[in-house]
């Protein structure tokens, strides 16, 4: 069987870290006007769920390329550039615009003192369902949409992620959607995501929202308190697995196949649609594996890890999904790769260079890498 080619599409920004020489008390000790402060040389990386999916999905060794836009200016370049260092054929699907500004964020951090982040949207503002062009579809087998709450065309018209990935289902791609966690009080945190929903999600396939995101997104004032729960250090922020099992049906009702929630240091659960016929729609699924994925539901805990960061844990933890969909793998053995490659991509500071190679990973679970014991009892069969 061959493996799927994916497109990573979506949210991606330059992220510019000055290197602080020396720790200050306070942030006004250092951000003083007219103060020269002196400073190391400027660490330039890729964020996004562009950069993250999909620099983790070409670690697997998987055929990916990205889809991201990016204005023709010296930001733009860089990205491309950090991008074409991995392999030339990424950039083939990026979306360049001479128009708009590409996307960044200054990340102010110095040592001791919390960060913060100093952001411009940029392009990621104007993306929309019209740049997505068949031909740039073209040969492709799943495409993997990240971040449209932090992309404002998706967010003020109900219509436009729908309109997207009607697109992109009429081209033959099977579908995947992953979120962002808005700010409440942005424009964004406002918006009416329950009907965004309604709409589009008849046309994904595979939507892989974290838990936090999607209570907040069908359940607004409930979504609020599991936030605040969450952040006092309460596991999945006081849900139990009967809200979780609750939700992946509310969303398959509204008309996905495959969801994947994501319950952070807790791990992943599975719920996908009994509907075979829905299921034969999403096209990366043949007839003898629409037999094993239908109506399946399963609970992944996280494999043991030395945390050094989690930055970018939760798209890395979509890339091992996506990754085992793509080589044909059984739904156990697809959340079990996804929870793996999450797992895998803390042990690094960065988001994506704690992510192995397929065999590398592979190897490590067959010899019986260790699994944490989550803190919410799952009933659901574990894998």
């Amino acid at each position: 069987m061959r493996t799927l080619k994916t497109i990573a599409a979506g949210h991606v920004c330059l992220d510019i870290i000055p290197t602080f020489l020396r720790g200050a008390p306070t942030l006004e000790a250092v951000m003083q006007p007219g103060k020269l402060v002196d400073m190391g040389p400027a660490v330039l990386s890729t964020g996004g769920s562009v950069a993250n999916t999909g620099m983790a999905l070409k670690r697997l060794g998987l055929p990916v390329r990205l889809m991201g836009k990016v204005g023709r200016d010296a930001f733009g370049a860089a990205v491309c550039d950090v991008f074409r260092t991995h392999d030339e054929t990424l950039v083939k699907t990026m979306i360049v615009d001479p128009a708009v500004a590409t996307s960044y964020t200054v990340v102010i951090n110095p040592p001791g003192i919390d960060r913060i982040f100093l952001h411009c949207p940029g392009a990621n503002d104007t993306f929309g369902a019209d740049d997505v062009i068949p031909q740039l579809l073209d040969g492709m087998d799943i495409f993997h949409f990240g971040y449209p709450p932090l992309m404002r065309a998706f967010y003020t018209k109900t219509d436009e992620l729908m309109r997207l990935f009607r697109k992109v289902k009429e081209c033959g791609l099977t579908t995947s959607l992953d979120m962002a966690l808005p700010d409440p009080q942005s424009p964004a945190g406002q918006a009416d995501w329950r009907a965004i929903l309604k709409q589009a999600l008849p046309f994904t396939d595979i939507f892989s929202p974290s838990l936090d995101e999607i209570v907040f997104m069908l359940h607004r004032e409930r979504g609020l308190k599991v936030r605040e729960q969450a952040a006092e250090g309460v596991p999945m922020g006081g849900l139990i697995e009967e809200d979780v099992r609750a939700l992946a049906d509310e969303l398959i009702a509204l008309g996905v196949a495959v969801v994947m929630l994501k319950l952070g240091n807790q791990g992943a659960y599975l719920r996908v649609t009994s509907d075979e016929t829905r299921l034969a729609t999403c096209g990366c699924f043949d007839t003898a594996s629409r037999t094993a994925w239908g109506g399946v539901e399963f609970f992944a805990p996280c494999f043991d890890a030395k945390v050094a960061g989690t930055t970018g844990s939760g798209d890395c933890t979509v890339a091992g999904l996506l990754a085992a969909i793509a080589k044909g793998l059984t739904p156990a053995e697809s959340l079990r790769t996804a929870v793996a490659v999450g797992s895998a991509s803390v042990e690094q500071p960065d988001a994506t260079s704690g992510v192995p190679t397929w065999t590398a990973l592979d190897a490590r679970i067959r010899a019986g890498w260790g699994r944490e014991t989550p803190k919410v009892a799952f009933q659901a069969k574990w894998v």
